[in-house]
């Protein structure tokens, strides 16, 4: 499974989402909206946020930072992450 995380060089919260998920093992494509708008109207299109960083695993949008941890204290998010 593909896992993308759209994102900035200087976000905060796109850091911490980095760390989880190389915490987790999980190898991801990164695509820098700060870099090239034309994805940030991806971004926005696949997920109705225009916040960063937004994380899919394949196609199902799992969101963004704080999403993900409430998805892993949940239990959830390895299995989501293909894991």
């Amino acid at each position: 499974m593909t896992v993308v995380m759209y994102g900035t060089g200087w976000c905060a919260f796109c850091m911490m989402a980095r760390r989880l998920l190389r915490g987790k093992g999980v190898e991801f494509q990164e695509i820098r909206v700060d870099d090239d708008p034309e994805q940030r109207r991806v971004m926005e299109e696949r997920s109705g946020r225009h916040t960063v960083p937004q994380v899919f695993a394949g196609e199902d949008h799992l969101g963004g930072y704080t999403d993900l941890v409430e998805l892993d204290q949940r239990g959830e998010l390895d299995e989501r992450l293909g894991l």
